[in-house]
């Protein structure tokens, strides 16, 4: 007969830990919240303990120990031992622990959620408990309950020992069946599928399989039923008492698994009760079987976490049974779990089991337990990492595929495809940089773990992110700016043709041409970078995204000014700007200019300004008019000068003789003269325009 053990036999790490810690905590007032694991002799050795088991919460007197078990609780088992005072000893399942927080994040969405197992199970019941109970449990891809979710936002998780072909059926039917998103997390143990997915290999290279178990166990279930769907000859032993040889010894090869609640020395039980039991035609076989276990070091791989039993303890060490081995292996004392190794203390646990990770499976075998830790910790951030959380690492070199690196026993690859948006060509210069990563693969086997991660993921999400939030700054910007507004804004950059303004964290720009009433060369001739100031709001142009805003027209113009600074009669100095015709126009200040008509420039007739004015040049002249509401201002640099002493005498001779001055031809325009280009003596010398006349006679013709 040949018999094969699946390797991934005996209690997973969260059932270890569970039982280790019942069979470790002292005092009379303990109690476990339902049966500590499926599995019959385990829960008698608890109770030998004194350790009681209730079902419900409130038989657990006030102020006494409670111990949850590995499939965990509601949220409400919590708040009730806060209250009444309970002390909880928590050894739910680094896994389950995973699930509750995506189920307890995802009850405060508008998603549906959906939990695939046995709504019975505890480990659902407790996951329930974590969003009010609302959670829609379905344990069959045909459940009736799908069809429910047609119209709704669902998010799916999973039992950790749920089928993981079932699981996946219903995961399509679930999609198939959706209209809207379905948000996926994939929750089973990864020590579960791996048990799940050797119990199919198994089955299907078998005559027979024998599924070790408790009866209650729902991940033994799932393994026996794994191994009826590929092997027609299957039986399920609670215990090794329950093994018949009778029953397989006709058959040439027979697989052996164990579920995850079920101690290594049973599976070890039921060995050796085949090898006494059977016939000696089968014996002779059974023992070649047995002596393999001699040999139990070929099955052995590096960074392996191994189950073993304490067989005795010396001053050089721990000596242990090793699963499939007959001899002993000598777990030394600097690689024991300690603070002081001390081999009395040690001997007194004669019997009971330990972790220990395997440093060289060669001959001898090296062992460590003082490691354990890290795994274990590993794991957890596994189980985290495959549930979609975000790791890094530091790039450690490259390939033509991408990027490699590790992570403890764990190697990482991430494509060139997957480093960022966009292509990547220089693979050498990531290497020695940290990388932020999400997921996309874990492969486990024997001969190698790898996570292939994608940090181009985490980017896209981030700018989606912020893609999502900058759209709604701008729905609500826009929806409280409006024309005619008066707003505060910070000045960032400028450019030749305006400032950008960040007004409540949106840019703004400020053309230069609204920036000064006397127009500006310079953004920063007004405008300081980094500076704070108040704006007007011109345009609001949703569609476009754009707002324009302007500083002077919350500033002064300056013929607003002009009545309160000067009168008519002042003399005011400026700079000739520009010279036409029919006179000069002079800058008093930024924005106000006065005309000095070319009858008022000089006592004597002047062809044309320029033969007397020049532009720049700085004068005095009186204010003859002042029109502030037009904003028109008449300037005589004449009625500053001395009057000539031939117009003098001639005045007073032509007073003597009564004479009256005789009446002159009017002069004629010049042919080729531009309409515009006019000059008029007016009684007094009063006369001008406007620069804005001026500009408007031009526009007019």
């Amino acid at each position: 007969m040949n018999v094969k053990v699946a390797k991934s036999s005996g209690f997973c790490s969260g059932v270890r830990n569970a039982v280790d810690t019942a069979m470790s905590v002292e005092g009379d007032n303990v109690y476990i919240l339902g049966e500590l694991i499926h599995n019959p002799s385990v829960t008698a050795q608890v109770a030998a303990r004194g350790i009681r088991t209730v079902e419900d919460v409130s038989e657990v007197p006030d102020g006494a120990v409670l111990l949850l078990r590995s499939h965990g609780v509601g949220e409400a088992v919590y708040a009730e031992c806060e209250r009444r005072g309970i002390e909880v000893i928590d050894c739910t399942c680094a896994f389950v622990k995973r699930i509750q927080e995506i189920v307890r994040r995802l009850a405060a969405t508008d998603k549906t959620i959906v939990i695939t197992g046995s709504a019975a199970h505890p480990e659902v019941i407790g996951l329930n408990g974590w969003c009010g109970g609302r959670a829609i449990v379905i344990d069959s891809p045909d459940s009736p309950q799908i069809a429910a979710l047609a119209d709704k936002n669902v998010a799916v998780v999973s039992q950790t020992t749920f089928s993981e072909e079932k699981f996946d059926k219903i995961i399509k039917n679930i999609e198939k069946e959706c209209k809207k998103t379905v948000e996926i997390f994939k929750t089973i143990c990864y020590t579960t599928k791996e048990r799940q997915r050797e119990a199919a290999q198994l089955a299907a290279e078998c005559d027979a399989m024998i599924v070790i178990g408790g009866q209650n166990s729902s991940n033994t279930q799932k393994l026996y039923d794994i191994c009826r769907a590929r092997c027609a000859h299957v039986f399920r032993l609670t215990d090794a008492d329950e093994f018949r040889a009778d029953k397989i010894k006709n058959f040439l090869n027979v697989g052996i698994v164990s579920g995850a609640s079920t101690p290594l020395t049973q599976t070890q039980e039921v060995l050796f009760k085949m090898d006494n039991n059977m016939e000696e035609k089968v014996t002779n076989e059974m023992e070649e079987v047995v002596a393999q276990m001699d040999n139990g070091q070929s099955k052995l791989k590096k960074g392996q976490l191994v189950t073993a039993i304490i067989s005795s303890a010396s001053d050089e060490g721990v000596a242990v049974l090793l699963p499939f081995f007959k001899k002993e292996t000598l777990l030394e004392k600097d690689e024991i779990d300690c603070e002081e190794y001390k081999a009395e203390d040690y001997a007194a646990k004669v019997g009971e089991e330990i972790e220990v990770m395997v440093v060289n499976p060669s001959n001898p075998v090296k062992l460590s337990q003082k490691i354990i830790k890290q795994i274990k910790e590993e794991e957890g951030k596994i189980a985290a990492i495959e549930a979609g959380e975000e790791f890094d690492v530091t790039c450690t070199g490259f390939n033509k595929g991408g990027l490699t690196a590790s992570m403890g026993t764990y190697a990482v690859f991430v494509p060139a495809k997957e480093i960022r948006m966009g292509y990547v060509k220089e693979l050498d210069k990531y290497v020695g940089k940290k990388l932020r990563l999400k997921a996309l693969e874990i492969k486990k086997s024997d001969r190698k773990k790898e996570i292939i991660a994608s940090q181009r993921v985490i980017l896209e999400e981030e700018r989606a992110a912020r893609d999502a939030a900058r759209a709604e700054r701008e729905a609500e910007f826009f929806a409280n700016i409006h024309v005619g507004d008066v707003v505060e804004g910070k000045v960032e950059r400028v450019t030749g043709f305006g400032a950008f303004v960040s007004v409540n964290g949106f840019d703004c720009l400020a053309h230069i041409s609204d920036l000064s009433w006397s127009g500006v060369k310079n953004v920063t001739d007004v405008l300081e970078i980094g500076k704070t100031y108040e704006f007007k709001v011109l345009k609001v142009d949703e569609e476009n995204k754009k707002v324009s805003i302007g500083y002077k027209q919350l500033q002064p113009q300056p013929w607003d000014l002009v009545a309160d600074k000067y009168a008519e009669g002042d003399i005011v100095h400026g700079k000739v700007v520009r010279i036409v015709p029919f006179g000069a126009f002079v800058e008093i200040e930024d924005g106000v200019d006065g005309l000095v008509h070319v009858s008022q420039i000089s006592h004597e007739w002047l062809e044309n300004p320029t033969s007397v004015l020049n532009i720049g040049e700085e004068i005095d002249a009186k204010i003859l008019v002042l029109d502030p509401a037009n904003k028109k201002m008449t300037l005589s640099i004449k009625a500053l000068l001395p009057e000539p002493e031939v117009t003098k005498i001639r005045t007073r001779r032509d007073e003597e003789k009564g004479d009256r001055p005789r009446n002159k031809k009017p002069r004629q325009h010049r042919e080729n003269g531009e309409e515009g280009e006019f000059r008029e003596w007016t009684e007094g010398g009063l006369g001008g325009a406007s620069i804005a006349e001026m500009l408007q006679n031009k526009n007019d013709n």
